[in-house]
């Protein structure tokens, strides 16, 4: 299957720089895949769609404010993004910057917080840093001193109010903070507000928790001509044995908040044909792309993706399971979208696939 077939033009006026005023005045697309229409609505109006016994499966992991700024001995300027733990103590992968100049054995620090020792650089060009904080791990160091890890799309904050409102909204309002993970908010999750998940509640709308290790490789495009070329990014994930009784013997509708909480669960599904009776600690290594079927989910939220990603090729397979018309009518829907000026990526819009 070609990648061309993955791609569109989106104006740069449309990749959403900031966050809506409110979480929920995001816009929904509302896509009903059996009457094969659509509706445009906001996002505050999502219970108009659910039903009582319907479960929301979210992402509960917490964002790391990963993005940390240093020197080194000589004076020159570091940016430093940790990633993932490494398996030995104290030491994380990461990405570097500038990478050229810190071969293993080069120290960096920021003063009063920690020092930096390189260990190694890997072939996929991450680093193996071991850290020594002034005060706790430099996970306690993240969270005082660094900045959110915003997607490139995101232009670079100079403006100390931006950042600050990174710091709330780049992070779910459910987030779990002692499952500091991800290196990339889950974004379908972004709109929901206290207020929405109360009324939701109220509603008979249940929730199950995920915690998915959302990793750089989410955003990564894909470069291959075919896409069954395209060697897919792996995700650490853990699936609550409570999680995993809602996702076999559902009460309602199972609703997917996000891609990437979908594709764990699909994961996980293939994997096993009944509940384990113990939490699950797993990595997703699955590429969904049509004409891919769905056992875990009955309902997609998710943001508008960028072209030629992963992402898209799962919306498309979502569209219209078991076929590939999902990838000309998600042209369809997105060129609608563009051309009422829907809001693009991590802090734009959102769409319901029913």
């Amino acid at each position: 299957m070609k990648t061309d077939l993955f791609d569109f033009t989106l104006p740069d006026r449309l990749i959403a720089q900031t966050p809506a005023q409110q979480r929920d005045q995001s816009r929904l697309l509302v896509v009903h895949r059996r009457e094969h229409h659509v509706e445009h609505r906001h996002f505050r109006e999502l219970g108009d769609y659910l039903r009582p016994g319907d479960t929301l499966f979210r992402n509960n992991a917490a964002v790391i404010p990963a993005r940390l700024h240093a020197r080194r001995p000589t004076g020159g300027q570091v940016e430093c993004l940790l990633l993932r733990p490494a398996a030995e103590g104290g030491e994380w992968w990461c990405l570097l910057r500038p990478g050229r100049k810190l071969p293993p054995g080069e120290q960096f620090g920021l003063e009063g917080q920690f020092t930096a020792t390189v260990r190694k650089k890997s072939e996929e060009g991450t680093f193996r840093v071991a850290f020594d904080c002034a005060d706790g791990d430099i996970l306690a160091v993240a969270n005082r001193v660094g900045e959110m890890p915003l997607p490139p799309y995101i232009g670079e904050r100079s403006d100390a109010t931006l950042k600050a409102l990174d710091r709330e909204r780049y992070q779910t309002v459910y987030a779990e903070h002692t499952k500091s993970v991800a290196a990339a908010a889950p974004t379908a999750g972004l709109h929901f507000t206290p207020e929405l998940l109360a009324r939701l509640a109220n509603q008979g709308v249940r929730t199950a928790d995920v915690t998915l290790h959302v990793g750089l490789g989410t955003f990564r495009p894909i470069t291959t001509d075919e896409i069954e070329d395209h060697v897919i990014h792996r995700e650490i994930y853990e699936i609550p044995a409570a999680t995993q009784q809602a996702l076999f013997a559902p009460p309602g509708r199972r609703i997917a908040v996000g891609t990437t909480s979908l594709r764990s669960l699909e994961d996980f599904r293939r994997r096993h044909a009944n509940p384990l009776g113990h939490d699950y600690y797993g990595e997703a290594d699955i590429f969904i792309y049509p004409p891919a079927l769905f056992a875990a989910a009955d309902v997609l939220i998710t943001n508008f993706h960028q072209p030629r990603s992963t992402l898209l090729c799962l919306v498309a397979s979502f569209l219209a399971p078991g076929s590939a018309d999902g990838i000309g009518w998600l042209k369809e829907i997105y060129l609608d979208a563009v051309a009422r000026d829907y809001r693009f990526f991590s802090y734009g819009d959102a769409m319901l696939i029913i």
